[in-house]
């Protein structure tokens, strides 16, 4: 018993409290004395109200109650969008500007002891700029010259941020809004102009199909008039040969002057037997066909001239005549076709002419003065 009234006597709880607020300070003081720097943080250290380091990464001793820390920095890349901040151009119409700034901490000195908020201080720099860049171009400009804009801001601001221990990376305008009044006008402009490149667009597709269309039509009627070409070629080809086959057949028949008077006159019905004659008209050279047919048969009666007997007919007595095979014909090219028959219709009107008629036109003279009957052969000599 007295020795536990002993060991609670005043003196050594004294001595016991003191001892715990020892290892108290001690404790905050190895605390204070141990920092641990987080990375991508800069701590700013004061010794005795003074700058003294700023604290890399990593672990670190100070000296307590001598050593404190001023503030800690965030030196990675910050993003700061600022509110929309009202401009006007120079055209007098006010928009209203957003802007976003992308910036790094390269000096956290400076950053804590050049400028109370940096923050702000950007801020405020981004809207006297926007003013000062805007206000000389107009609302066309303004919306469409973004580059520029931005590249003026992040010079203003790179000069200006520098002694802050700032380095700007980027600086963008996220929106630029005008009045409703002229974004409406702006929808109008924008619509008339599409409704203009539409008429445009379709006034080139008309006119590229009515040209399509129009070679289309060319080229069409190049071919028929082609084709056209060719057939009335070929039929001019196909009506020579069959000139020539009947010019060749008349020929190889020998015919005189009064089968071809007979045709003619077995002809002249079927001129008047058409509707659309009304006068029949008697040619000129009808009496020395006449003539030419009597002729012919008075000389079958008395014997004084035989007509000449056509291969293949028969004799009025309706006998057969003896055939004669004719010599096969050859038909040339047309070219020299046509011009074989030129020289035979030279030849056949050379006969004619002999004979007293060509074209319908008495070519006896004296047969036109009436001195002989027309169509009889002249004397030979």
């Amino acid at each position: 018993m007295i020795v536990n009234a002993a060991a609670t006597s005043p003196g050594t709880v004294l001595g016991y409290f003191v001892l715990a607020l020892l290892v108290v300070f001690v404790v905050i003081a190895i605390v204070r004395s141990v920092r641990i720097v987080p990375q991508a943080v800069g701590l700013v250290i004061e010794r005795l109200g003074r700058y003294s380091k700023t604290l890399e990464p990593g672990l670190h001793l100070l000296i307590p109650f001598v050593d404190r820390v001023r503030a800690g920095v965030d030196m990675r890349e910050q993003v700061v969008s600022f509110p929309p901040q009202s401009v006007i151009t120079s055209d007098n119409l006010v928009v209203g500007v957003e802007t976003v700034l992308y910036f790094v901490i390269i000096d956290a000195k400076s950053a804590v002891y050049e400028i109370a908020n940096y923050i702000m201080g950007i801020e405020q720099i981004v809207a006297t700029t926007l003013r000062n860049v805007i206000a000389s171009m107009d609302l066309e400009q303004t919306l469409t010259s973004r580059d520029q804009i931005n590249g003026q801001l992040r010079g203003v601001l790179d000069e200006a941020t520098g002694k802050w221990g700032i380095k700007v990376k980027r600086v963008e305008l996220k929106s630029i809004d005008p009045p409703q009044s002229i974004q409406g006008a702006m929808e109008q402009q924008m619509r008339a102009e599409r409704d203009r490149r539409a008429v445009i667009l379709t006034a080139e597709g008309v006119k590229q199909s009515q040209i399509l269309t129009a070679e289309g039509d060319k080229q069409g009627a190049i071919l028929r008039a082609e084709g056209s070409a060719q057939a009335a070629i070929l039929t001019a080809e196909g009506e020579a040969r069959a000139i020539l086959q009947v010019f060749d057949a008349i020929h190889r028949g020998d015919a005189d002057p009064k089968l071809l008077a007979y045709k003619y006159l077995t002809t002249l019905p079927k001129l008047a037997s058409t509707p659309a004659n009304k006068v029949w008209i008697v040619p000129a050279e009808l009496t020395g066909a006449l003539g030419q047919f009597t002729r012919g048969f008075n000389g079958a009666d008395s014997g004084a001239q035989a007509a000449p007997v056509v291969p293949g007919s028969t004799s009025p007595l309706g006998a057969a005549l003896p055939t004669t095979a004719l010599p096969p014909t050859a038909l040339a090219d047309p070219a020299e076709a046509l011009a074989e028959a030129r020289r035979q219709m030279e030849a056949a009107t050379a006969d004619a002419t002999s004979a007293g008629t060509l074209s319908g036109r008495p070519l006896d003279p004296e047969a036109e003065a009436g001195q002989r009957p027309f169509g009889e052969q002249p004397p030979r000599h």
